[in-house]
């Protein structure tokens, strides 16, 4: 195949896209906007989703199903498409970046394959946590044999990027023994000033109908029991007498339902509020930049982009002790660390809420180390891409 360079695009693979909203999908999606603004023709390989959501960028889809127990995540199936496979050959790649390493990620490797053109795999999830849950009982079986197929996926790559030093750890217990390089996320919430920021917090929290003097809580992500959600709900209910207490959940999952029912049996219904997935930027914003506290009792997630999200609008956040995610917090400075229990959440929203200072420094400690701008990121990327590229020959 002849190559033209102002025709080669920069392939951006990822097994969830929009209207499917999660830490993953945003990298990819942010990803695919800077490279467009540079110049790089970005082009996501994603399976297909009956809701459509438009963007700048070129996409191609392939055929998927619903997956039974993660709604509203589908799984691609692309042995299943007769189309996807010529379409991808034909397709002038000049590199292939896979975010997945299920669906997405074997195209990629295909593509690697028949094009010859450099393939990188980054680590964003726990996978093994995530089949764990996919695969009980009769079919726990499936866990091994599944991630024998994401080694083998990492290994087929030319480079391995981690969102997070400390997220080696997990990829080493996997058993990758390769080369990893350090890619931070972004954050498209950065750059607004301190000044501004007063500003439209007060805003927001006047939009979002939340009474001045009261502590308001926030969590925003996928609602499963991974993430600690109903740690967050059993320890508002030892707070229960506290009627100065917001608490807002946004996101969806398969405990969306009964995280509800656990806010009723805990008597707190009347102040936890749940939002559902907020697909608007700007909205989601104004909840980050309402909040107080930021609570993510999450022992799941390796380098969530959610709390650098909050960070950028001067909410700080509470994560458990030893998490992956705590690498970035000292405690106290930028955030604030605790055990990972109802009790240990209840006494540091306690004692935080009548220390109003130790929040601010945490919040301007937070806004200084943690909001790196998504432009500034994939910038970067680009020129680990045209390294990539040039050694690659």
């Amino acid at each position: 195949m002849e190559r033209h360079p102002e025709s080669l695009c920069t392939g951006i693979f990822n097994d969830s896209f929009p209207p499917i909203m999660d830490g993953v999908t945003l990298t990819v999606d942010n990803y695919a906007r800077g490279l467009l603004r540079m110049g790089l023709n970005p082009c996501v390989v994603t399976p297909w989703n009956p809701c459509r959501v438009e963007v700048p960028y070129q996409v191609v889809k392939y055929f998927s199903l619903p997956i039974h127990n993660r709604h509203p995540y589908r799984y691609g199936y692309p042995k299943l498409d007769p189309f996807i496979w010529r379409r991808l050959r034909r397709m002038p790649f000049s590199i292939v970046h896979a975010h997945s390493p299920f669906s997405a990620g074997r195209l990629g490797v295909y593509v690697k394959k028949k094009q010859g053109v450099p393939l990188i795999g980054t680590f964003h999830s726990k996978y093994r946590d995530d089949l764990r849950h996919s695969f009980t009982g009769p079919m726990s079986w499936m866990v091994d044999v599944i991630m024998k197929r994401i080694l083998d996926f990492f290994n087929a790559c030319d480079e391995v990027w981690i969102p997070q030093a400390k997220v080696a750890d997990t990829v080493r217990e996997y058993g990758f023994k390769g080369e990893l390089t350090v890619v931070d996320n972004g954050n498209d919430y950065a750059g607004m000033g301190d000044a501004e920021l007063e500003l439209y917090r007060h805003e927001s929290r006047m939009k979002l109908g939340m009474t001045s003097g009261g502590m308001n809580l926030l969590f925003v992500g996928q609602h499963i029991f991974e993430k600690g959600t109903d740690v967050i709900i059993r320890s508002l209910g030892l707070l229960r007498d506290r009627t100065d207490l917001r608490m807002d959940f946004i996101g969806t999952g398969y405990a969306a339902e009964e995280l509800k029912h656990l806010s009723q049996r805990e008597g707190v219904a009347d102040r936890v509020l749940f939002h559902g997935v907020i697909h608007d930027r700007e909205t989601l914003r104004r909840h980050y930049a309402a909040a107080d506290l930021f609570l993510f009792p999450s022992m799941y997630d390796n380098a969530p982009i959610v709390v650098r999200e909050a960070a950028a609008m001067g909410t700080p956040s509470v994560l458990p002790f030893g998490c992956t995610a705590s690498e970035v917090i000292e405690d106290g400075v930028n955030g604030f660390l605790t055990q990972r229990s109802p009790e240990a959440y209840a006494r540091i929203i306690s004692r935080l809420s009548s220390d109003p200072r130790a929040v601010r420094v945490a919040a301007a400690g937070a806004r200084t180390s943690l909001a790196r701008s998504w432009d500034d990121v994939v910038e970067e990327v680009a020129d680990r891409y045209q390294h990539l590229i040039r050694r690659n020959g």
